[in-house]
């Protein structure tokens, strides 16, 4: 009879090394959120807004208004048209990140790794990838009975901060393991809507197992203003069951036992999870939201290299550049 360990005591293997997630950032520079490009204020971002205002960048002259700043008075056009006009700048602006991580209880489930752990090192490298960037980095982190609010710092901060309520989180879903999770999904995504603001960027990084229609709503709602990625982690024991036999599942406190030699048993779990994985994907096909997969058994950096350098590579601009 074979062990399979559905969760762990409170050690390394459940709570994550916060200089582990600290030194993710050596890889964030492989990858991009939106293509780089040159800035042209020092102190602003690097993403061209619709906004209008006395940036760096020309836009057009135009005549000139009572209250315009008589500093931006084009004196060139205004000599050879022999009337007053003023220069426009168009503005730049950063573009925030947010990163929500649901912490709660079906991710402290693995038979390779966690869930959770998985999704703290996605959450780690799209911040440091933010932060080298140049852009605000701030998170959300769901446990089964709390919530944690990164304030978006244009600095390490900003992930450093992230990451202590990364391990904060992750000790506290051990802590409240066997107990019902206060929050659903809907609740989760809704808060998103009511924190990030439009023009950010966002990753909602999850199993989605409760996923519903009040979900779907929220998304749709954000996805309007934000350029938006869902990060499912998924582990290879919820896909297929194992080969048949008797398998004892532990969460440290009790010991049950799944049975995987009866044929129907086996196809009804694997057609349980091609439901709700099917869900998913028709939901980003009808939002236009990218949807990545993270395996429990597999590295996570390739799925980021595939999903954001391809995303470079096409000359993506994010929904509020010109």
């Amino acid at each position: 009879m074979t062990d399979i360990v559905a969760a762990h005591p409170l050690t390394g293997i459940a709570v994550p090394d916060r200089a582990e997630l600290i030194r993710l950032r050596h890889h964030a520079g492989d990858f991009a959120l939106f293509p780089r490009r040159q800035a042209l204020a020092g102190r602003n971002g690097g993403y061209r807004s619709r906004f209008r205002g006395r940036g760096m960048e020309f836009d057009e002259a135009r005549p000139y208004q009572a209250s315009d700043d008589v500093r931006s008075i084009d004196w060139r056009v205004t000599a050879r048209t022999a009337t007053t006009h003023t220069k426009v700048f168009r503005e730049e602006r950063e573009r925030p990140v947010l990163i929500a991580v649901d912490l709660r209880g079906p991710m402290l489930f693995g038979s390779q790794r966690l869930k959770s752990m998985v999704a703290c090192d996605i959450a780690a490298l799209l911040a440091w990838a933010g932060a080298a960037a140049g852009d605000r980095v701030g998170g959300l982190v769901y446990s089964p009975d709390k919530q944690w609010d990164s304030r978006s710092h244009k600095s390490r901060h900003g992930v450093l901060s992230l990451i202590q309520h990364l391990g904060d989180a992750s000790a506290s879903l051990v802590a409240a393991q066997g107990t019902a999770d206060h929050l659903r999904l809907s609740a989760i995504i809704e808060e998103c809507r009511r924190v990030a603001t439009p023009g950010a960027t966002l990753a909602i990084i999850s199993d989605f197992h409760d996923l519903d229609d009040d979900c779907e709503k929220h998304l749709f709602q954000l996805a309007r203003h934000c350029d938006l990625t869902l990060c499912q982690v998924v582990d290879p024991l919820e896909m297929d069951l194992p080969p048949p036999a008797l398998y004892a599942v532990s969460d440290d406190r009790e010991k049950r036992f799944i049975d995987s030699r009866n044929p129907k048993t086996r196809e009804h779990f694997s057609n349980l999870f091609r439901q709700r994985q099917s869900e998913l994907t028709r939901l980003g096909r009808r939002l236009a939201l990218p949807v990545l997969s993270f395996a429990t058994d597999r590295p996570v950096l390739p799925v980021l290299h595939r999903a954001f350098s391809a995303r470079r590579g096409r000359g993506h601009k994010g929904k509020d550049a010109p």
